[in-house]
């Protein structure tokens, strides 16, 4: 009787911290930011001669800096912990190669729990979670029309957001314990040296239904030679409306999963 009576306060503790378990998902994540930068490209205008009563063909080659997509790229550090609610480490593994991935969000709170694949179709007419499957493809979420209007981005633009994720090309990944198989949703391929690779700097566009929030998932790389010939961990592009002189700033912010 004695064991017995030893045994049931430590089966009862093992239920009572069960009970706080909770299914992973992405955190906040700290973030150092670099200078921003921007293309200083400022060619000579060419010339041509003119005389009165010639017609010539010209051939002309220009350049011009988006309105709609603001870049970011960098390195991941960080690590797998085992903490209380007050942040005290019980232990941690350091990862000296993350994988996971990046996302961004102009909304500061997700619910993880029902993101999906962003639907360029959707009705648009969905406010939360509805009959909505997380982990799928979003029904009644916003669509590409409604997306483009928040961003002042017409329908006719080069760089618009049909124009960018014209892909359904990348890895497969986890958010929140949800799986996304490997060309489920809407994705692009942000540049390496030589341009877009496969699989490659894969970036996928989510939908979460519950806040109407459009989130921007870059999966991680390990050390890869990037755009500029640097070794970085991500690149992703999010929007942003830089259209009629429009100069004011859209938070981002950035969370994290790691493997």
């Amino acid at each position: 009787m004695k064991k017995i009576s030893l045994i049931l306060p430590l089966v009862l503790l093992i239920i009572l911290l069960t009970s706080f378990l909770s299914l992973a998902q992405p955190f906040g994540a700290e973030i150092s930011s670099g200078n921003p930068s921007r293309s200083n490209s400022s060619n000579s205008p060419g010339n041509a001669t003119t005389f009165a009563g010639n017609v010539t063909e010209l051939s002309i080659v220009g350049n011009t800096i988006t309105q709609t997509w603001q870049g970011y790229f960098g390195n991941i550090s960080g690590g797998i912990e085992l903490t209380d609610a007050n942040s005290n480490n019980l232990y941690n593994w350091t990862l000296v190669n993350p994988q996971g991935e990046v996302y961004a969000s102009t909304n500061s709170t997700i619910t993880w729990g029902s993101i999906q694949c962003f639907n360029f179709t959707a009705n648009g007419t969905q406010g939360g979670i509805g009959g909505e499957t997380a982990g799928a493809t979003s029904v009644g979420g916003l669509n590409l029309t409604q997306l483009e209007s928040r961003f002042n981005i017409a329908s006719f633009d080069a760089d618009g957001v049909n124009n960018t994720f014209t892909l359904q090309d990348h890895d497969a990944f986890f958010t929140a314990n949800l799986q996304f198989s490997s060309n489920e949703c809407r994705s692009t391929r942000v540049y390496s040296s030589s341009g877009a690779v496969d699989q490659q700097f894969e970036e996928v566009l989510l939908y979460e239904p519950a806040t109407r929030s459009v989130v921007f998932a870059s999966l991680i790389e390990q050390n890869l030679a990037g755009f500029d010939n640097a070794n970085h961990d991500f690149e992703m592009l999010v929007l942003e409306d830089g259209h009629n002189a429009d100069t004011s700033i859209t938070p981002y912010f950035f969370f994290v999963e790691l493997d």
